[in-house]
């Protein structure tokens, strides 16, 4: 990762909320303030207008203005029809589900029991106000509606903790979050510690049932790390663990306590106290750099590969090892070089290499997870996608690939789940790589990948989360209330498109 946008970055993005177009799939990249978001691609653009032509003659047809329309059932698979059209036939959408509001409305109701595990979330805290993605209020304060002063706080509720839950458990299909922070060597974390372990008590509180899990962050190196640690066995109980080898994610190129996973001296004492404490997941943020990574990180970057993971799984049987977006390089940019490396060879940067250690170091704790490495590759490059799951079923395992969205940053999580959901591995792909296919919208794989693999991870089960029950909990209730009422999704998405 990299700073968050500086002045002159900040005067070529609008916000994603406020843009005028809606799409029930994102048609942009956008960017959560962390790199500057490129333009649309002509690919994206042919997307989003087609999405556009299908939303005012089927939404025309039944009544409706484009936007209403594509806040349906209908809407979604008329996005996925235009993605279709314009990427090959990667997704499995009908004319029919697109026209016919029943039809669509049946197929909802076919998957309405499949359960759906989110374990990568966030929200902000409260009281953070810069720098983080509220800075687009000031820009546009500053540039093009200065009344916006007096409304900061409506603007940084869109990554707060009302939003979260209406967008998390009510706007999608998700049964159980995961919530995570991100921490900072000299600034506060999007969430410390303890207030998501607040918050995880409050969700669940409400709820009756285990809504809500969390991570709790651990940073080597960083003074006083130890005694956080030591703290949160015995105070918060998180659910698991999660670190990010390069430093500060705000600014890695300036980090001053980069570590290593297999580092035997600083980090295998922490391993000792996680095994000895029963909370033996620990997450590793891996990946997600800038195309200059090589020149603008120094040798920082290295932290961002996996070629640490395998003596770290080898030595520690007893732990599982979840490596976040699966260790994909590129993060806010279109993944067209990578696409074309795979097409070419089949190797995917560094997701490939993850793939690789079970059978290279003889390890079965090793898991991939997919938090925005799906989000942008299924909406730019979707044989990408197809090909970065195939890589990771093929060498991590069936059982080993969990579900993850980054949300709120990029809105609802509903259009990553129904992606995911329509997503199928291109014939020759299958053939060229040996992949096999994912199946259906409930197939084993995608059940899998959606609830299985991580339900088995952190000792979920239906009992304990009311998912599937014959009667729901208070979450349950509320959804089903918020849904009769009529509210639709608002297909919003959160931070900083490109400008023009």
């Amino acid at each position: 990762m990299s700073n968050w946008l500086s002045d002159d970055e900040m005067r070529e993005v609008d916000p994603a909320e406020l843009d005028a177009y809606r799409s029930p799939i994102p048609t942009r990249v956008v960017s959560n303030g962390e790199f500057n978001p490129l333009p649309q691609t002509r690919q994206q653009k042919r997307v989003e207008a087609r999405i556009a032509e299908l939303g005012d003659e089927l939404g025309g047809r039944a009544g409706l203005h484009r936007r209403d329309f594509l806040k349906t059932a209908s809407g979604m698979a008329a996005a996925f029809l235009a993605m279709n059209e314009v990427y090959g036939a990667v997704f499995d959408v009908g004319v029919a589900e697109a026209s016919d509001f029943d039809a669509a409305r049946e197929r909802a109701a076919s998957l309405a029991g499949q359960r759906i595990f989110d374990d990568q979330t966030h929200f902000n805290r409260d009281d953070l106000r810069n720098p983080d993605p509220i800075e687009v209020g000031h820009f546009a304060a500053k540039h093009w509606n200065p009344g916006m002063l007096d409304e900061m706080g409506i603007l940084h509720e869109r990554f707060q903790f009302e939003n979260y839950l209406k967008e998390i458990y009510l706007d999608s299909d998700t049964d159980v979050a995961l919530l995570s922070t991100v921490p900072f060597e000299d600034r506060p974390w999007l969430l410390s510690n303890e207030q998501m372990a607040l918050s995880r008590d409050l969700v669940n509180g409400i709820a009756g049932s285990r809504r809500m899990l969390i991570h709790c962050a651990f940073t080597p190196g960083i003074p006083g790390w130890q005694e956080s640690v030591d703290e949160s066995i015995e105070r918060l109980k998180p659910d698991s663990w999660k670190g990010y080898t390069i430093g500060d994610p705000l600014a890695p190129a300036n980090a001053k306590h980069p570590w290593r996973m297999d580092d035997e001296k600083l980090v295998y004492p922490f391993y000792e106290k996680a095994q000895k404490s029963g909370i033996t997941t620990i997450c590793v943020h891996k990946g997600l750099l800038p195309r200059d990574y090589e020149k603008s990180m120094a040798g920082v970057w290295r932290h961002a590969t996996v070629d640490d993971v395998g003596k770290a799984a080898a030595d520690w049987p007893g732990l599982d090892f979840v490596i976040y977006h699966s260790a994909l390089r590129p993060f806010v940019e279109i993944p067209d070089k990578d696409a074309k490396v795979f097409e070419e060879t089949g190797y995917i940067r560094w997701v490939s290499d993850l793939a690789a250690i079970p059978e290279k170091f003889g390890v079965t704790n090793v898991y991939g997870e997919i938090g925005t490495s799906f989000a942008n590759t299924v909406v730019t490059q979707p044989r990408l996608c197809a090909g970065m799951l195939g890589t990771l079923l093929a060498g991590l395992g069936s059982d080993h690939l969990l579900w993850g969205t980054d949300s709120v940053w990029y809105g609802s999580p509903q259009w990553q789940i129904e992606a995911l959901r329509r997503l199928e591995i291109p014939a020759d792909l299958q053939e060229k790589h040996g992949f096999a296919a994912l199946g259906d919208a409930n197939s084993p794989v995608k059940n899998g990948i959606f609830w299985d693999n991580g339900a088995r991870l952190y000792g979920l089960n239906a009992r304990e989360t009311r998912v599937g029950a014959m009667t729901g909990d208070a979450i349950d209730a509320m959804r089903a209330e918020y849904r009769a009422s009529g509210i639709a999704r608002s297909n919003r998405s959160y931070g900083y498109v490109h400008a023009g």
